[in-house]
């Protein structure tokens, strides 16, 4: 039965686990996340579908079905699992899709290198995407396609199905016009999201970009720039625009731009924050830091997530203020990317050396300044995490968004702890309330961090409440319905 729902993702939706030597599906362990949103869309839609890839050893006998069934507590609907192999998953993904669109995509020009992409296979897995999406649909169908690693999908699918309806969300930054068109497929990049209904950012500024880049390459008719919702303008943070057309018309298609940010489940991530067991591990590892504040910092070990500067900035101030020696501890957690990706080399031995360093020069027999931990936390453990620390320091050098300041937020329903956030974290457009540092300056990253150590209880409670409203109101199934709501089209939203 065709779907009238095709939501188009790289990553299954579902846990591929082994037991008894037979394979099982099992529904995610946390319902909190993208995937579990998407998935509760399939329950307002007679048959519903999901496209994902799945590594295999021969992709023409890959050993396991193409198309399997399922049915969890969000209903009936179908996986089509593409099978690629591991050169195309190294091709694909490691090397055209983080060493040449990630660098640009978080304005890191010095970092990008297309000399090993293989463009032909990037074409080729987007079209397998296509080619299984346009299986799916039933006729006049919404197409759900997530993320920049399947640009070109919305394109052969527009081709392949000109009936259905596409639309595309962007999890990632989208760099200006100067940024994005040093990247050579820039034209064929576009031209395919300029096929889709609607293309989705998660802010303003992220839209505006896109407009300004699809200016340059097309002659496309803009809208109006409409004033933006008051609530994603706040004075002083880098990534603010108060204009941005919402629509583009290219070749006779218009197609919507929509900036709607990804929010959390604020009511599962504060139910289990406010669950006995977390206070009690919350208690226990305030204990196992010892005396003092205690500051905590979540990251990928990425070059775009500013962890080697968050650590230089904490190694000034700790040489600057004595009087906080033996009174603070930073818990920071950087967990290791793939180091077969070389874009990711140095970045963790970097990391290493400057802990080393810092903990060497002012560490004493009781008293470890940092704590490096570089493993995935458990999200129950995390959550405990974020209910013992004084302070979430969240400052990556460029992000889309950046959900573990939410979740620290929706944690605290105390009212206390301060986050300290990056300006150029789209987060910080909706989180104004939050002491903001530019990790690009040393004084502002060592001053935000001060600020943040020393302020008051009332201070604290006044923030956290203004932001707590915010995630609350921006949460997950707001992002969803404002999506969904932008592409329905004339048959309404689902």
């Amino acid at each position: 039965m065709p779907s009238d729902l095709v939501i188009v993702y790289h990553r299954q939706p579902y846990e591929e686990v082994v037991e008894n030597g037979k394979t099982v599906f099992k529904e995610n362990k946390s319902p909190n996340g993208i995937v579990p949103t998407l998935k509760g869309f399939f329950g307002r839609v007679d048959k519903g579908s999901w496209v994902a890839w799945k590594l295999a050893t021969d992709t023409s006998n890959p050993g396991f079905e193409r198309v399997v069934e399922m049915e969890d507590s969000y209903g009936k609907y179908s996986v089509s699992r593409l099978p690629l192999t591991e050169a195309q998953v190294k091709s694909f993904y490691h090397v055209t899709s983080k060493e040449a669109f990630w660098p640009i995509l978080h304005s890191f020009k010095e970092k990008y290198n297309y000399d090993p992409v293989d463009w032909p296979t990037f074409r080729e897995v987007n079209w397998a995407f296509a080619e299984a999406a346009a299986a799916e649909a039933a006729e006049g169908a919404v197409v759900w396609v997530h993320d920049y690693n399947l640009w070109l999908v919305p394109g052969y699918l527009r081709k392949l199905r000109p009936d259905v309806r596409i639309s595309f969300f962007h999890h990632t930054p989208f760099p200006s016009a100067d940024m994005f068109n040093v990247l050579p497929w820039r034209r064929e990049i576009v031209e395919s999201l300029l096929s889709c209904d609607a293309v989705g950012f998660h802010i303003p500024r992220y839209a505006a970009n896109f407009v300004g880049v699809a200016e340059s390459l097309f002659d496309i008719e803009t809208g109006p720039r409409e004033p933006v919702n008051p609530d994603f303008i706040k004075e002083y943070v880098a990534l603010s625009d108060r204009k941005v057309a919402k629509s583009v018309t290219y070749m006779g298609r218009k197609t919507q731009v929509i900036a709607s940010p990804v929010g959390v489940d604020v009511d599962y991530i504060e139910g289990k924050a406010n669950q006995e067991d977390t206070g009690i591990r919350a208690r226990e590892i305030r204990e196992e830091m010892g005396d003092g504040a205690m500051i905590l910092s979540v990251g990928r070990t990425d070059y775009t997530k500013g962890g080697a500067d968050q650590l230089l900035s904490f190694e000034r101030i700790l040489d600057e203020n004595p009087d906080l020696h033996g009174n603070v501890r930073l818990l920071h957690v950087s967990v290791s990317a793939n180091r077969n990706m070389t874009v990711y080399e140095g970045i963790q031995n970097e990391i290493e050396a400057t802990v080393g360093r810092i903990n060497g020069r002012f560490g004493s027999f009781d008293w470890t300044p940092v704590t490096l931990m570089s493993r995935a936390i458990p999200f129950d453990d995390l959550v405990a995490y974020y209910r013992a620390c004084d302070v979430a320091w969240i400052t990556p050098l460029a992000d889309g968004m950046n959900l573990v300041a939410k979740e620290f937020v929706a944690c605290r329903s105390d009212l206390r702890g301060a986050l300290v956030l990056s300006e150029f974290a789209g987060a910080a457009v909706e989180m104004g309330s939050a002491v903001m540092a530019n990790p690009f300056s040393h004084r502002s990253m060592d001053r935000a961090l001060l600020q943040a150590l020393n302020m008051s209880e009332e201070e604290q409670s006044d923030r956290m409440r203004d932001m707590r409203e915010t995630i609350r109101k921006y949460d997950i199934r707001h992002w969803a319905e404002d999506q969904m709501a932008g592409f329905a089209g004339k048959n309404g939203a689902f």
